[in-house]
C-alpha cells in the first residue's frame, strides 16, 4: 500500500522528470525536502520512501531534529538567514550545505569561526536575483565580484555554487527573469559542471528547472 509520503515524492519526482528532460536527458536535480514546519516523525516517514535531503530554516531546529534522528543517513542542509550570532551553533550542527551565504561580512565571519575550530563547510551564495526588499542575498551586480572575494578570502568556506528564490509574484514572466538572472551568473562561474544552481520551491520547481536548477527545496509538495 502506498503512503501518502511515496505517493507525494512519486508525485514531485515525476515532475521534475518530465522538466529536467526538457532541459537536457544528463541534467540531473535533486530534491532538497524543505521540513521546517515538520517533526522529526514526519521527516523519518519521507526518509523512509527515498527521500535522504532536508533543509532547515532555524539553526536550533535543525540542531533538535539531526540529534533526534541523528542514527539516521539524514543529509542536511541549512538554508534560512543566519544571525551572526548563531555562526557557532551552525558550525556545531555541521550540515552537509549551508545554501544562504548572503554576504561578504558574513563569510569573513564564518570563516574565522570555522578557522578557530579547524572545521570547513560547503556553502551555496545567495543571490536576491528579483531585487526584492525583502529577500537576503547579493545583487546580481555584486555576486560574481563577491564571490571570488569569498574564494580568495575564506580558505575555511568551500564555494559550491549559487542559491536564489523566485520572485514573489503571480507573473511566471517575472519569475523566469529572476531564474534566468541566476542561471546567468552560474554560467560564469569557474568549474561551474561541478557545482550547484539552487533554485526553485512548492510553487515554482518546474520553471526553475527549465531555467537551469539543479537544486530544488520543496516543502508542502511533499509534507502536505
Amino acid at each position: 500500500m502506498t503512503t501518502p509520503y511515496q505517493h507525494n515524492l512519486d508525485e514531485v519526482i515525476e515532475k521534475i522528470e518530465f522538466a529536467r528532460l526538457q532541459v537536457n536527458a544528463h541534467h540531473i536535480v535533486k530534491i532538497v525536502a524543505v521540513s521546517k514546519y515538520s517533526t522529526a516523525e514526519e521527516i523519518q516517514s519521507l526518509l523512509e520512501v527515498g527521500q535522504r535531503a532536508f533543509g532547515e530554516n532555524k539553526v536550533q531546529d535543525l540542531i533538535t531534529k539531526s540529534q533526534e534522528l541523528e542514527d539516521l543517513p539524514i543529509e542536511w542542509h541549512f538554508i534560512g538567514n543566519l544571525q551572526k550570532n548563531k555562526i557557532n551553533n551552525l558550525i556545531d550542527a555541521n550540515p552537509m550545505l549551508m545554501q544562504s551565504l548572503d554576504s561578504l561580512e558574513l563569510a569573513l565571519a564564518m570563516n574565522s569561526k570555522l578557522k578557530a575550530k579547524d572545521q570547513t563547510m560547503d556553502m551555496l551564495v545567495q543571490v536576491n536575483s528579483a531585487n526584492e526588499t525583502s529577500k537576503s542575498g547579493l545583487s546580481v551586480d555584486e555576486t560574481l565580484d563577491t564571490y571570488a572575494q569569498i574564494s580568495e578570502q575564506c580558505p575555511n568556506i568551500n564555494l559550491k555554487g549559487l542559491m536564489s528564490i523566485g520572485a514573489h509574484s503571480d507573473d511566471k514572466k517575472l519569475i523566469k527573469q529572476s531564474f534566468e538572472q541566476t542561471r546567468a551568473l552560474f554560467d560564469k562561474l569557474p568549474n561551474n559542471q561541478d557545482l550547484i544552481c539552487s533554485m526553485g520551491m512548492s510553487s515554482d520547481y518546474e520553471l526553475a528547472i527549465l531555467c537551469g536548477s539543479n537544486m530544488v527545496r520543496i516543502g508542502s509538495k511533499l509534507f502536505k
